[in-house]
């Protein structure tokens, strides 16, 4: 597809006649080919010069962006890492979050999620998952009583594990991180770190991740973190960025052009880790070279087809990063 390159449909990709919404359709107005992820959650629209990526969304809030060719010129400027199975394992814990938080919109401790749940809670927003479990198992329940179950299991949870009562190994560095980031730092590289959690839930986790590598403040340490932000709550100003997250680019596209300042010009200097299926999605619709790290959603997910490259281990990827091999 034009500006995308090659397309494997081994990696889950989708044909599709026409966009969800029914804005395109195969066939018209130029459309020479469409495709989707896996997952449905995008869709690839090719026509005239470029392709466009449709992001959809269960909020009702969909949008279109052109896609950007990507390469990867050494040397490597900047890293950017997402925060949740990439730099720290916590998929479970925060998944466990939104099945409790099902539980008591359902009024049923026995609930649990189906395996084919599991692209659905993780990776993208709290809202997003919220919405999908609604539409699934809780017909008619309003997501604004959902988020409020999500925060008293929340900060109940948190309070247990900062008080040393919580679950053991919640937050769990993911192995060879702290290696990878001193070479990191070593080599000169410029290091963000970017989720789609809120603030108060994942800076919580760094912290932690942090204190158990012995690495310091992350404050200190990363060039830049971009979080979605701070809730918004009656009575309270916040930012919260429950429309814009992943897979939308702009949490990837803020932390480089903004936190990091690296300008339009040398985005091809910069390389991109992601374990989410949402967030590799993210990160090529932003315009950067995308590494896909196993142990997420990915393969699930059906967004194998958005990686510049797939990686098993930070190994690999510190490789691709020193010019040693492309995955």
């Amino acid at each position: 597809m034009k500006n995308f390159g090659k397309i494997d449909m081994a990696h889950g990709w989708v044909e599709c006649t026409a966009s969800s919404g029914g804005l395109f359709s195969l066939g018209q107005n130029g459309v020479s080919r469409m495709i989707s992820t896996g997952d449905g959650k995008v869709e690839l629209i090719s026509m005239g010069n470029g392709t466009l990526a449709h992001v959809k969304s269960d909020m009702g809030h969909p949008a279109y962006y052109p896609i950007k060719p990507v390469a990867l010129t050494h040397p490597v400027k900047a890293v950017l890492m997402d925060l949740d199975g990439t730099t720290v394992r916590s998929e479970e814990f925060w998944i466990s979050i939104i099945e409790q938080t099902v539980a008591s919109l359902l009024g049923s401790k026995a609930f649990s999620f189906a395996a084919e749940d599991i692209p659905f809670v993780s990776g993208h927003s709290v809202s997003e998952h919220l919405q999908y479990c609604i539409q699934k198992y809780a017909p008619g329940a309003k997501l604004e009583a959902a988020r409020v179950f999500y925060t008293e299991h929340t900060a109940r949870e948190m309070a247990l594990i900062l008080a040393g009562k919580g679950r053991e190994n919640a937050f769990t560095p993911t192995p060879g991180i702290r290696a990878f980031l001193l070479e990191l730092k070593a080599m000169g590289i410029k290091i963000a770190l970017v989720t789609s959690g809120l603030y108060r839930k994942a800076y919580p986790e760094i912290v932690s991740a942090f204190q158990t590598l012995d690495m310091g403040d992350p404050k200190a340490f990363y060039d830049c973190i971009i979080t979605s932000g701070y809730p918004l709550e009656k009575g309270a100003d916040g930012t919260l960025g429950e429309l814009e997250a992943k897979p939308h680019p702009w949490l990837y596209a803020e932390a480089c052009r903004v936190g990091l300042g690296m300008p339009e010009e040398e985005r091809a200097h910069v390389l991109g880790i992601e374990d989410s299926g949402a967030g590799v999605c993210a990160l090529r619709i932003a315009g950067y070279y995308t590494v896909g790290i196993a142990g997420g959603n990915i393969q699930q997910s059906g967004t194998r087809g958005m990686c510049s490259a797939y990686c098993e281990n930070l190994d690999e990827i510190m490789r691709i990063i020193k010019g040693d091999s492309h995955g």
